[in-house]
C-alpha cells in the first residue's frame, strides 16, 4: 500500500489543514471507528444513522493521528486529540472519493475494468481478478465494498505497482453508479444481467437498465462495453453507443458463446466457450451453472487486455468467490450449500439446480424471502416453488413472509409436495432436528436482509 502524507491528502481532497503541521503519514484509511487500527487516517462521515464526528476521540484512542472532518464545531479540543493533523473538507465522503480518484492517476494502470449488474457482479469481478492476475498485478474491491465509501476505500489499498484495476459498482438508487464511474473512469465495463432486483425502488426493468448503463457515462470511442447477450434487457439495440460492444451468451448469436454447460454440483462446472471458429474447454472449481456466463464475461474482457482464453482458463481453475456464494461445508453428516449472500428469482432457481446436481441422500431447499420484488413478490416466489417441484427437491422449507408462496408454487406442479413453512428463522431452528437427516445435502438461500446464515450456523453447530 502507498504511503500518503497529510499535505498530499490535503491537495488531493481539496481540503484545508486546520490543525497540525501536515507532516504525518499513513497507508491505511477508515470510516468506521470500530475497525480503526494504529496509524490509520479517519474520515468522519456524516450518515443517515451515525455521525463520524462523534467518534473522533475513539478513533484517536485507537491510534489515528490524521482526521478528515466537515463539521469544525464537532472537532474535539486539541488537548483531547493532541499531536494530530486535521483536514477540514466541505464533504468527507467526497473527500474520500477525491483521494481515491487521485490515487488511481498515480498508479501504472494499463486498464480499469468496471463491473455492474443486478446479479452476478461480485462473482464476475472475482473471475476477472483471476483472469487478469495471470499476466498483470491486479487490484479489486475488498470483500463486498462496491458503494460510494467501499469502492474508494478498496482503491486506496491497491499496491503501488497495480497494473489492472477490477472494480465492482453497486447501487441503491439512480445516479450511484454514475458517481462511481466518475471516480474510476473505466476503459472496459461489464454488465452481467438486468433482473427484478430493487423493483420497489426502481419501479421497472427499464429504470434498472438506465441506472446500470451509467457505467458508460465516461466512455469514449476507445472504450468497450461487454454484456450478457442472453439477457433480453441487454440486447444490442438497448445498449449500443459510441463505443465498442461485445456480447457474451449461452443462446442466440453472440461474440462469445458458453455452450454445453454442465453443473457438477459441489464439484464445480464445466462448459465449452466458442469464440469465432475456436472452442475452449473451461472448468471452474466454483458451483453454479450460472457462473459459466459470469466467467465467460471475464474471459471476453481478458482478451481485450492481451490474455488468451486458454490463459484465462488456467487462471479460472484457481478461482474462489467472495462471501457466502454457493459455499459448501460438510459437518454432522450433512452437506450445506450456503448461498445466503443475496437472491433474485433467477439466482434461486440456479441454486436449486446446483443443489440437485450435488450428491446426497436427500435434497433439501431452505428458502427465505426474495426482498425487493414489490408487486412481483407473489409471482416470483411461486415461480421458484414450481421450479423446486419440477426439479424434484425432496423437501422444500420456506421461511419468511413471502416465502409462503414457494409452497403455493410447488403445489401448482405437484399435488402433494414435501414442504414446510415457518414465519421466522427461530420457528424453524426450534424444530430443525425434525427435518434434517444424515446424508442430506441442504441449500440455504434468501436475500441478504433475511440473514439466513443464522440457519446455516445452527445446522453446522
Amino acid at each position: 500500500m502507498r504511503e500518503f502524507s497529510t499535505s498530499e491528502i490535503v491537495k488531493a481532497t481539496g481540503g484545508s489543514l486546520i490543525r497540525g503541521k501536515g507532516e504525518k503519514t499513513t497507508t491505511r484509511f477508515s470510516i468506521d471507528s470500530r475497525q480503526v487500527q494504529k496509524g490509520m487516517m479517519f474520515f468522519a462521515i456524516t450518515g443517515p444513522n451515525n455521525n463520524g464526528h462523534d467518534f473522533i476521540k475513539q478513533a484517536f484512542e485507537k491510534g489515528c493521528r490524521i482526521f478528515a472532518i466537515s463539521d469544525e464545531e464537532k472537532l474535539p479540543p486539541e488537548r483531547e486529540i493532541p499531536d494530530s493533523d486535521v483536514i477540514l473538507t466541505a464533504d468527507t465522503t467526497k473527500a474520500l472519493q477525491n483521494l481515491a480518484k487521485y490515487y488511481l492517476t498515480q498508479l501504472p494502470l494499463k486498464k480499469k475494468i468496471g463491473i455492474t449488474g443486478s446479479v452476478g457482479k461480485t462473482s464476475t469481478r472475482d473471475f476477472m481478478y483471476y483472469v487478469a492476475s495471470t499476466r498483470y498485478k491486479t487490484g479489486r474491491n475488498k470483500k463486498n465494498y462496491n458503494n460510494a465509501h467501499g469502492l474508494p476505500l478498496s482503491i486506496l489499498e491497491f499496491e503501488e505497482d497495480t497494473e489492472v484495476a477490477v472494480l465492482e459498482m453497486g447501487m441503491d438508487a439512480p445516479g450511484e453508479i454514475g458517481l462511481l464511474a466518475e471516480i474510476v473512469r473505466p476503459d472496459i465495463a461489464i454488465i452481467t444481467k438486468i433482473a427484478e432486483v430493487n423493483l420497489a425502488m426502481m419501479n421497472n426493468l427499464e429504470n434498472i437498465l438506465k441506472a446500470k448503463m451509467e457505467i458508460t457515462d465516461y466512455f469514449d470511442s476507445d472504450c468497450t462495453l461487454i454484456v450478457n447477450g442472453s439477457c433480453p434487457m441487454l440486447s444490442p439495440d438497448r445498449v449500443k453507443g459510441e463505443y465498442n460492444l461485445i456480447t457474451v451468451g449461452s443462446d442466440g448469436e453472440n461474440d462469445y458463446m458458453a455452450e454445453d454447460i454442465c453443473d457438477l454440483g459441489d464439484k464445480g462446472i464445466k462448459y465449452t466457450l466458442k469464440r469465432d471458429h475456436n472452442k475452449y474447454e473451461i472448468e471452474l472449481p466454483v458451483a453454479g451453472g450460472h457462473n459459466a456466463l459470469n466467467s465467460a464475461l471475464a474471459i471476453a474482457a481478458g482478451e481485450l487486455i492481451g490474455i488468451s482464453p486458454d490463459q484465462a482458463a488456467q487462471g479460472l481453475k484457481s478461482a474462489q468467490l467472495t462471501g457466502k456464494r454457493l459455499r459448501i461445508e460438510c459437518k454432522n453428516g450433512v452437506k450445506v450449500i450456503d448461498d445466503t449472500y443475496n437472491a433474485c428469482e433467477d439466482s434461486v432457481k440456479s441454486a436449486i439446480d446446483t443443489l440437485m446436481a450435488t450428491d446426497g441422500k436427500r435434497h433439501v431447499a431452505i428458502l427465505g424471502d426474495i426482498i425487493g420484488l414489490d408487486r412481483r413478490a407473489e409471482g416470483g416466489h411461486r415461480s421458484v416453488g414450481r421450479h423446486a417441484a419440477e426439479k424434484k427437491v425432496d423437501l422444500l422449507i420456506a421461511v419468511g413472509d413471502d416465502a409462503r408462496y414457494y409452497i403455493d408454487g410447488a403445489c401448482e406442479y405437484d399435488e402433494h409436495p414435501q414442504t414446510a413453512f415457518f414465519e421466522t428463522k427461530k420457528d424453524f431452528t426450534d424444530k430443525m432436528t425434525s427435518f434434517i437427516q444424515q446424508g442430506d445435502v441442504i441449500l440455504v438461500k434468501a436475500s441478504r436482509g433475511m440473514e439466513m446464515e443464522q440457519i446455516v450456523n445452527e445446522i453446522l453447530r
